[in-house]
């Protein structure tokens, strides 16, 4: 009798939780989707929900969790500046509290857990680009605070389990990453002009547009995070998963424009604080050790993304 393993994913019905979801699926795991849809929604799994092998279950995981799995994958945060910014004291025990809850459960099951950690780590950077040695840059006491110290701690706490405990860690950081299922009103810089292109509304820079982004496609990143979840022990990370291709803010507005078709204006607001004026992964550890490197290229990434939100907007389901 074949036994499929059970993992479960929080933030499973946020952007990347839900193509996670989706993923492990296809590959026979039996899914348990934890999320209490602060920023998920059920609109993202809602086409999973009829599969005997997936499962959603609400919850907070700033409260303790009792389930039996193998493995967890720990991507539950706001994700993007608006979302983090309404609670900030949220978004950091869902990175403190949270991340200790999971490592409690794993820690009981004796299971692997991955942590869905952040490029944000790095702050406003010094070094370009970023290596997973870089320790950081980051103002402890700004508006972003609660998440790029946050996920900072939660990488604490990892490798802390890790030593006092002989838990069975990996840590991702993640960079920009687009796709499908983005929030449309989540802040970030692909959905922000794609909806803005597509509605005719004006296009807006924060800052001059030279600052610069690198932009992975969904279904490179969750290739990443399965290559490093099956990766053997003593193999922890962090790992940089993201895409190398740099591009400026301005050639993204540029791109987005001519794809939609639109007759969208760019214009230009101060840029907000504490924002990185460079963001670029070395993923050098990534090519060595998971053999990954990111095969969607952007133009192909963003006409996939521009068709999601042209259907969502075309069926009036955007709110």
């Amino acid at each position: 009798m074949h036994l499929r393993k059970r993992c479960t994913v929080t933030g499973g019905a946020g952007f990347l939780g839900s193509h996670l979801c989706e993923r492990l699926l296809e590959e026979g795991y039996d899914v348990l989707c934890i999320d209490n849809l602060y920023t998920g929604s059920k609109s993202n799994i809602i086409h999973l929900l009829d599969n005997p092998y997936f499962e959603l279950h609400r919850h907070d995981i700033t409260y303790p969790l009792y389930v039996e799995v193998d493995e967890i994958y720990n991507l539950a945060c706001p994700a993007s500046p608006i979302h983090y910014q309404n609670d900030p004291v949220q978004t950091t025990k869902v990175n403190v509290h949270g991340s200790i809850n999971m490592l409690g459960l794993a820690k009981r099951l004796k299971a692997k857990i991955m942590q869905a950690s952040t490029s944000e780590v790095y702050g406003d950077p010094k070094v370009h680009p970023q290596t997973e040695s870089y320790w950081g840059h980051v103002n402890p006491i700004g508006r972003r605070s609660c998440y790029d110290e946050g996920k900072r701690c939660a990488e604490t706490l990892f490798f802390d389990y890790h030593r006092q405990h002989g838990l069975k860690i990996k840590v991702a950081r993640i960079f920009n990453t687009y796709g499908p299922r983005m929030h449309p009103n989540d802040g970030r810089v692909v959905s922000n002009f794609i909806v803005q292109a597509l509605t005719g509304q004006p296009i807006t820079i924060y800052g001059d547009g030279s600052q610069t982004r690198s932009f992975c496609y969904v279904d490179d990143l969750v290739e990443g995070f399965l290559r490093l979840m099956g990766t053997e022990d003593p193999f922890t990370g962090p790992v940089n998963l993201g895409n190398p291709g740099e591009f400026t803010i301005l050639e993204l507005a540029e791109k987005v424009l001519s794809m939609t078709g639109s007759r969208s204006e760019i214009i230009t607001m101060p840029l907000p604080s504490d924002d990185p004026i460079m963001r670029k992964p070395d993923i050098s550890l990534a090519k060595e050790v998971l053999k990954w490197e990111p095969k969607v290229p952007l133009d192909e990434g963003l006409r996939k993304t521009v068709d999601y939100f042209d259907d969502l907007l075309s069926s009036g389901k955007m709110s």
